[in-house]
């Protein structure tokens, strides 16, 4: 492994000294071990502000008990201190739907849980404001991002702020903030796009256009006002042309959220990939393991944003429902890279993406996509105007497969079924090259129930195509004289699931000969749909109640009907 610490982002003053630096214009501050990866979200920022001529340093996983030394010893920014909390909302990054302590934390240093504090976001910046009150703080990541408004955690079991208020920062950006983070630091507005800011009072040029949603006090009071909130909110952020939003925080000011940039085009997308990642750990883990980084060493990511829209996920919240794609190109010299890695056998371990065959994707008539209002071109059924073409995707596995130094390419990202039974030129032709050529003995699609009452409020198909899909898959295998299986994920206690419905899902899969590995309890992350059917009992979109298991003894009952076969 190379220990030149010049190819890292700097972490310390000893390797600013090495590139000649006596200031910075932007430290990073993270919550996750540095890696420097294009999956690594500070990493991602690093090298574009870096890219831009900024000289930016990385502070990772800062020690927030003491003397807060790590926060001082890059001294002061000459332009914003960035807050990124991790690839993960710290509090479902630290414990599981039972609110119990996960066995390691995927980010840190041999799975290590004392790196990282609870809302790293929050600690973070009430530190930094206390060392350097003049110094603006910019958030981002997921855990700032799902949080920008009025948002249920499950984790303190209330209704919170934007998180604006409860850490003290200047300016969100939420989303995937490349593009809005090198606007920041050029400051050429006062409030660019896609960031969210708190102000004391507002004038007839931020409400001109604006959506005014319920204040963060009325929502306290009345949980419909919530799920009305939370409707608009998801509507506009997966608009092409979106409104201002503006929430008042009584006694704090108000909060403004600015419309979202552009989506990336490939040309854009291409950019960041190229830029000059290690693709490792930097050198202070030497022989630590970092979990994560074991999963995504090898694997390439093809595309961003998700049109699926599913009701529990935050996916198409966080990166949009748009899905901006890579060039063959580009994903071609990445490949490359990876078989220049010292530890690389011959493997790439995923070339995927959110949902792993949306690649190519997209609107045929633009012009519709524009004045669309739907969160999801997949529910309640495929939109007409989407192109579900996998053609360009079998070319690019094709072209993968050809790089002489490749034995083997998987998918190890989800399969959206409905989009290859969809597909009627070229969806038997994907899912043959797939099955025989691209997965580990195992594919990972999902159902995430049986329930067509269920599925509609996750915004999911129905499960008889995932019927006909399992067909397709054994006559595949049959005909190759493949041992492949199909790995189904499951989830239980999502709003609207009852006992009986897992019950009858417990029924179901097992005659068809499934014994369920992957299964999770859902749960309530900040500021999804599902979320908030959770905590106000009402569907956002037709305001009529929903039932959800909130009890222990609820969540545990139901869970149990996933392992039907086990004698306890």
């Amino acid at each position: 492994m190379t220990t030149d610490l010049r190819l890292w982002l700097p972490t310390t003053k000893k390797e600013c000294d090495l590139r000649g630096w006596d200031e910075l214009d932007i430290i990073l501050f993270s919550a996750d071990a540095y890696v420097d990866h294009p999956s690594f979200g500070a990493a991602v920022i690093g090298r574009v502000l870096e890219a831009e001529g900024y000289r930016v340093a990385i502070v990772p996983q800062p020690d927030w008990h003491g003397d807060y030394r790590d926060f001082k010893k890059l001294g002061r920014p000459r332009l914003f201190f960035g807050v990124c909390p991790g690839c993960m909302d710290s509090m479902v990054n630290k414990y599981t739907a039972n609110r119990r302590l996960r066995s390691e934390d995927a980010y840190s240093p041999n799975g290590a849980h004392d790196k990282r504090p609870e809302y790293p976001t929050i600690v973070y910046t009430h530190i930094l404001k206390e060392l350097f009150p003049d110094i603006p703080v910019v958030l981002g990541g997921i855990e700032a991002s799902m949080r920008r408004l009025t948002h249920y955690d499950y984790w303190q079991e209330k209704l919170r702020p934007s998180i604006l208020v409860d850490s003290g920062a200047d300016l969100i950006i939420y989303g995937m903030g490349e593009k809005a983070i090198v606007e920041v630091a050029r400051q050429l507005s006062p409030a660019p796009l896609q960031t969210v800011r708190l102000c004391d009072k507002i004038d007839s040029k931020i409400t001109d256009g604006a959506i005014t949603l319920w204040s963060h006090n009325e929502c306290l009071k009345d949980k419909r006002k919530q799920a009305e909130n939370i409707r608009i909110i998801e509507e506009q952020s997966n608009m092409v042309h979106a409104s201002r939003l503006i929430q008042q925080v009584e006694g704090k000011g108000y909060v403004v959220v600015e419309p979202p940039l552009p989506m990336m085009t490939t040309e854009e997308l291409d950019r960041i990939y190229d830029l000059p990642f290690t693709r490792l750990p930097h050198p202070k883990y030497k022989d630590k393991r970092i979990p994560a980084y074991e999963m995504i060493r090898h694997s390439i990511t093809m595309h961003r944003g998700c049109f699926g829209g599913c009701a529990f996920c935050t996916i198409s919240a966080h990166q949009g429902k748009f899905v901006a794609n890579r060039s063959k190109e580009s994903i071609l010299r990445e490949v490359e890279k990876i078989t220049q890695m010292p530890d690389y056998k011959g493997y790439i371990s995923d070339l995927g993406g959110p949902s792993a065959n949306m690649y190519g994707m997209g609107g045929k008539d633009k012009s519709l996509c524009v004045k669309c209002r739907r969160p999801s071109c997949a529910h309640p059924s495929i939109c007409k105007n989407l192109d579900v073409s996998h053609r360009k995707l079998i070319e690019l596995y094709r072209a993968v497969d050809a790089n002489p130094k490749v034995k083997k390419c998987f998918v190890g990202s989800g399969v959206r079924y409905d989009l290859v039974l969809a597909d009627k030129e070229y969806g038997r032709k994907y899912a043959r090259e797939l099955i025989e050529k691209h997965v580990s003995g195992r594919l990972k699609v999902a159902p995430e129930h049986t329930s067509d009452a269920v599925l509609r409020l996750m915004r999911k198909p129905s499960f008889d195509l995932f019927r006909e899909f399992n067909q397709w898959f054994d006559d595949i295998c049959r005909h190759a004289g493949l041992p492949q299986q199909l790995i189904p994920y499951f989830i239980s206690s999502h709003p609207g699931c009852t006992e009986r419905d897992m019950k009858d899902l417990a029924n179901i899969t097992k005659h068809l000969n499934f014994r369920l590995e992957q299964v999770q309890d859902f749960t309530p992350t900040p500021m999804t749909i599902s979320t908030e059917m959770w905590y106000t009992g009402l569907d956002p979109y037709t305001l009529r109640p929903v039932f959800s298991a909130r009890s222990p003894k609820e969540k545990l009952a139901q869970r149990q009907y996933f392992f039907w076969y086990k004698k306890q």
